[in-house]
């Protein structure tokens, strides 16, 4: 123990001994750490906050519309208009054992929904209480969703998105139990949606839309024909077999090809989940190389300046030799001296590393965080700099220090 405390005294005392030297070396190292950590926290960060936005319209589900034939098929030509209804959706719901929930969606636009002189016109959505489940939708507290009786009874009451209630009622006003009108027939606000992240959708965001009972909006817009519907599995590995089943059913009732894939348009998040996935990783990986890239570049400076110690020390190495000191001594010391250096250099980069995260963590910019988060240093991110950084200090200073420790003594001497 106290020969590794003189090893380690010594080599500081050197390190100061040539400070500029130090310094350089130093400096790519530091760069390199503070850039492979900046560059794998930000990989992290986008690849989290792609997940957090894409769960936010709900996890598992597709949502399908009907279109029109493109093909002709069993007598019937093409450009028939395919309508569903409720019967159709229930029809899939019992064939279908992989689907978990599903609801019709009937939507509005255009009608007004107002509050004494503010004045909205959102996308008025008529579902099922399942529908929430599907969308990740949770009412603020002291409210609710729609329920099975609001559907039986067609009762006139509506749930709201919590930025259609700032501008209804005013920013976090308490909404429930308060009338808005649609059109000319007054609503009673029975709950708000707790805010929620949500970059995608295929009509408009959850936080601007009204949500009323299906029957209720069949009865006051006279819509008897779906938008479009949700559904949503538990397995995503089954996402194309459903998928397929669902064009067979239709296909069958309504006499139009299965391949056909004009007549339903289908859109999969499981598939999205899919590509966030390989996205993700190959942003990482891309991330990761650069990172890599320009700490081999510290550590080939480093490795330089090594081979300059040795010959700077031959004449030093052949006197310790002649005294007794073994190889292994030699090449103990000098990869020691390696790593010291790779490890000061390390620790300055991961400090600053940690104060330009906090300081871009800090920017008051929803959304710019919304967009592509912020950056996250995680126990992975944290090891696979640490192991690039172990590897990288072991093989500058192991060529080195090798060469070193094989030097002749009387050679040495003689230098």
């Amino acid at each position: 123990m106290s020969r590794l405390i003189d090893y380690i005294l010594e080599i500081f005392s050197y390190l100061r001994q040539y400070k500029a030297r130090t310094a350089m070396t130093m400096f790519g190292l530091i760069w390199g750490t503070m850039t492979i950590i900046i560059l794998l926290a930000f990989g992290a960060g986008v690849k989290k906050q792609m997940s957090i936005n894409m769960h936010g319209i709900g996890e598992g589900i597709a949502i399908v519309w009907p279109g029109r034939t493109s093909i002709p098929f069993e007598g019937y030509g093409r450009e028939r208009t395919i309508r569903l209804n409720e019967d159709d959706i229930e029809l899939i719901r019992s064939e279908v054992r992989e689907i978990n929930r599903i609801s019709p969606e009937f939507s509005k636009w255009g009608s007004t929904i107002r509050v004494d002189d503010k004045i909205n016109r959102p996308n008025i959505t008529g579902i099922i209480p399942e529908y929430a489940w599907m969308r990740n939708i949770m009412p603020e507290p002291g409210g609710r969703w729609l329920n099975d009786l609001d559907i039986k009874n067609k009762r006139r009451v509506v749930f709201i998105g919590n930025r259609l209630r700032d501008f209804l009622f005013g920013e976090n006003a308490d909404a429930i139990g308060e009338y808005v009108y649609i059109d000319q027939t007054p609503f009673m606000v029975i709950g708000v949606m707790i805010e929620k992240t949500q970059n995608s959708s295929y009509s408009s965001r959850d936080r601007d839309r009204a949500f009323i009972p299906y029957t209720v909006h069949k009865s006051i817009f006279g819509n008897q024909y779906v938008n479009n519907f949700v559904y949503q599995i538990d397995d995503p590995t089954k996402s194309k077999t459903v998928q397929t089943k669902v064009y067979s059913i239709l296909a069958k009732k309504f006499k139009f090809d299965p391949a056909d894939k004009e007549t339903l348009g289908i859109w999969d998040t499981n598939e999205m989940e899919a590509f966030i996935f390989y996205f993700s990783l190959g942003l990482t990986i891309f991330l990761g190389i650069m990172g890599v890239v320009t700490l081999l570049v510290g550590g080939i400076g480093l490795a330089n300046i090594m081979y300059v110690v040795v010959k700077e020390r031959t004449h030093e190495i052949g006197i310790r030799r002649s005294l007794g000191a073994r190889k292994r001594n030699i090449f103990f010391q000098l990869l020691l001296e390696a790593f010291i250096v790779i490890g000061l250099g390390a620790m300055i980069g991961f400090i600053l590393a940690l104060g330009i995260i906090a300081l871009i963590s800090a920017i008051p910019s929803p959304e710019l965080r919304e967009a592509v988060g912020l950056p996250q240093l995680n126990l992975t991110v944290a090891l696979a700099a640490t192991l690039i950084l172990c590897t990288i200090g072991f093989l500058a200073g192991f060529f080195p220090a090798r060469r070193a420790a094989n030097l002749n003594v009387i050679d040495c001497l003689r230098y």
